[in-house]
């Protein structure tokens, strides 16, 4: 990541929008509501939409300047130097079931690349934001990626082995070769990733939405996260990604991966 500057005005307009999609999702949790089915066949529900247009609705009063991606409302001005990204609930299902592992993710690119991200749990009150020139907190508290730096020792986590297409048997033999593998959680993982309790997440298939405000929390925390190519993730990246504790335990999972077909 390059050293732009992230000023508190950013950091505190991030938990504003926090504060005010968690309020929208806890009116929501564990209430009946309609499930639809959107286009590639995921999820949405009326606290997925309502909490990002809460999110909008804040960034434009706060920011008219700023561009928005968003996972449910689409994209407006993303030529803009700052553009917010947002994920009002990444881990839908685990939503719709009453399981507290999503999570609201909000990213912020600066000409395209994360410099902040939080990764927000409304329902444990967990929150990790990070990024340039941040060092990762959660709840206020600073945290570290793991020491740990053999794959023999690590701990590996991905949403469902189901979602690995291309890498299925790479992922089978770090899981024989770890210390044990987590499923479940989408970017509720990646926390766990900064803050110690994992070590390794790979994951393919990913969109922007879905890794914009997860590679600023990680690295914030002392850990790696790129493309399988070694390549920091960004505007256009193609969303297959390693997050690792260090750049020791990243450097040794990346060849296997690099080796893939592209």
């Amino acid at each position: 990541m390059n050293q732009t500057p992230i000023s508190q005005d950013l950091i505190q307009l991030a938990h504003e929008l926090a504060d005010i999609s968690g309020q929208t999702i806890r009116g929501y949790y564990r209430h009946e509501f309609s499930i639809v089915s959107k286009d590639d066949d995921s999820p949405v529900t009326i606290a997925d939409r309502e909490a990002e247009r809460v999110m909008r609705e804040r960034i434009r009063a706060a920011r008219p300047n700023d561009g928005i991606i968003g996972e449910e409302h689409g994209e407006e001005n993303i030529d803009a130097e700052w553009v917010w990204v947002l994920d009002p609930i990444d881990g839908t299902k685990s939503f719709t079931v009453g399981r507290p592992l999503f999570v609201t993710l909000i990213g912020l690119l600066h000409f395209g690349k994360p410099v902040l991200g939080v990764i927000n749990q409304p329902i444990v009150n967990d929150r990790w934001i990070g990024g340039v020139g941040v060092p990762t907190t959660l709840n206020g508290r600073p945290v570290h990626g793991s020491d740990i730096n053999e794959v023999s020792a690590a701990r590996i986590g991905t949403t469902g082995p189901e979602h690995l297409q291309t890498c299925a048997q790479v992922f089978a033999e770090l899981v024989k070769a770890c210390r044990y593998p987590v499923y479940g959680g989408d970017g509720y993982l990646y926390g766990q990733v900064a803050a110690g309790w994992l070590d390794v997440v790979v994951e393919e298939g990913l969109k922007l939405h879905d890794f914009a405000a997860l590679a600023p929390v990680v690295i914030g925390a002392g850990g790696a996260m790129t493309d399988w190519q070694g390549e920091p993730l960004r505007l256009g990246s193609a969303g297959r990604v390693l997050a690792a504790a260090n750049a020791d335990l990243h450097a040794q999972v990346l060849p296997a991966l690099r080796s893939l077909p592209v």
